[in-house]
């Protein structure tokens, strides 16, 4: 099964990056404005794309703060069954944070994107960590650029 998985240097503390990839204010601080906590926070997340026509429930899978946070995707016709993973590794007085997205059925187009997508996303998680905010990349509506 095709894997995504990028890495990058923050530099913050992964006490600052955990929450920004732990919950939902934080997802929605670099990744999509639309997101709402399900129920309780420990019961997941869901974040909304195009007016809610693109909605992925995200379920928490493990989670050992501040270095480990693990989502089980449970909705999207791609997504569907597939893992993100955050690991925040401390790297002198910063961070190396390492992501995946996987279980992918299939290397299709989509696939190939959201590969694009996911680094340019994790750049605004590390500004947002960084103290220099783009805000989320997915508006309500559509996307920032």
């Amino acid at each position: 099964m095709p894997e995504i998985h990028h890495q990058l240097s923050l530099a913050v503390d992964p006490k600052v990056v955990y929450p920004l990839v732990a919950t939902a204010a934080g997802f929605a601080r670099w990744w999509a404005a639309d997101v709402r906590d399900i129920s309780d926070p420990s019961s997941g997340v869901e974040l909304g794309f195009f007016n809610r026509r693109t909605i992925y429930r995200l379920r928490p899978q493990t989670f050992i703060s501040p270095t480990t946070a693990v989502w089980h995707c449970e909705t999207g016709q791609e997504w569907s069954n597939t893992v993100l993973s955050f690991i925040l590794q401390p790297e002198g007085s910063g961070t190396l944070a390492r992501f995946s997205h996987a279980g992918w059925a299939a290397a299709t187009e989509y696939f190939v994107s959201c590969n694009t997508v996911w680094g340019a996303l994790l750049f605004r998680m590390k500004a947002a960590a960084e103290g220099h905010p783009q805000g989320p990349l997915f508006t309500a509506e559509g996307t920032a650029y």
